[in-house]
């Protein structure tokens, strides 16, 4: 490896458990192979306000247990324009960075897509983001602990909801994917899942009256995606008030608690394997792709693919809540 090779870390857009692990990972995998590393502050905002500090070993110490990310994180709405991303590029070059690492969402990695094509810099990303939305991967950092962080809220409703005999809606993030809200339902014996891939098939609340889930129950919890096409919990509580007035709905709505929280020891173990494996690709001349994780392996996905929104739902998993709310 050449003697100038720098290669610069950011993490742009919602944060998730595990971004830090990822952050420990890079910088680690990076000085064990001759890079220098710099940390950017506060993503994408960071290159263009040169918030740029060099990362030694000792920065990453005593972080893969903490949420959050370190170098934190901001929207920039400067770095969607061309004069934006421009300032951001000299400052890049001012630094010595010979390559970037993105950790982020599919804005982040879209926002490099766009700078990797205008500015002749490689450009690998990680997936970070609880939403698990990304094409080209089976499993994003953080998925695993907002699932556990929504199953262990939902089991604690549960014990209210079957104390009242209540319709709970419990919305959970996502984005624009129901991977949250399905894999949800089934870590927790909830009654349904609703979500934006189904909205146009069916109408999943009528579905799920219709079918009586009080034949056995005398209560139910249905997680819904979070995401204008499902109308949300609040949006699905108001139908039952005036379509359904027999039951008795609440609305629980988690929120940013599914975001925080230490990772879970899955989401240590992928930000560890990706973070190194991110250097690797940059030693091996790879460009504008993310790493990604399938049946176990980690793949390069190129960036159009990544950010692509064509992930479907397993539809054994749709299934699977019906057969097992019966």
């Amino acid at each position: 490896m050449e003697a100038n090779k720098c290669v610069g870390i950011l993490t742009s857009g919602g944060d998730a458990p595990g971004m830090n692990a990822a952050i420990r990972a890079v910088t680690r995998a990076a000085i064990y192979n001759g890079f220098e590393v710099k940390g950017i502050m506060r993503g994408y905002r960071g290159l263009i306000t040169d918030e740029i500090i060099p990362f030694q070993t000792q920065n990453v110490s005593n972080i893969i247990q903490q949420g959050g990310t370190i170098l934190k994180t901001a929207r920039c709405e400067e770095f969607r324009t061309p004069e934006g991303r421009k300032t951001a590029y000299d400052n890049i070059v001012k630094h010595g960075i010979t390559s970037l690492v993105v950790i982020g969402g599919d804005g982040s990695l879209s926002g490099a897509n766009i700078f990797a094509q205008e500015h002749d810099i490689p450009i690998v990303g990680l997936p970070g983001t609880i939403d698990n939305d990304l094409g080209g991967t089976d499993a994003t950092i953080g998925y695993d602990t907002a699932l556990n962080t929504i199953m262990e809220a939902v089991d604690k409703l549960r014990d209210t909801a079957s104390s009242h005999e209540r319709l709970f809606f419990v919305e959970v993030m996502g984005h624009t994917a129901g991977y949250l809200a399905l894999n949800g339902a089934i870590a927790t014996g909830s009654e349904a899942a609703i979500i934006p891939e189904m909205d146009t098939e069916v109408d999943q609340l009528a579905e799920l009256i219709s079918q009586g889930f009080r034949k056995s129950k005398n209560s139910a919890i249905v997680i819904v995606a979070e995401n204008p096409r499902t109308g949300g919990a609040m949006g699905l509580a108001e139908r039952v008030k005036k379509e359904f007035p027999q039951y008795d709905a609440r609305v629980t709505i988690l929120g940013h608690i599914q975001r925080g929280g230490s990772p879970s020891a899955q989401d240590r173990i992928l930000a560890s394997r990706m973070g190194a494996m991110a250097i690797q690709a940059i030693m091996e001349g790879q460009r504008n792709v993310m790493i990604g994780i399938q049946n176990n392996e980690l793949v390069y996905v190129p960036f159009s693919r990544a950010v692509r929104h064509n992930k479907s739902i397993n539809r054994d998993y749709v299934n699977l809540v019906k057969i097992l709310s019966m």
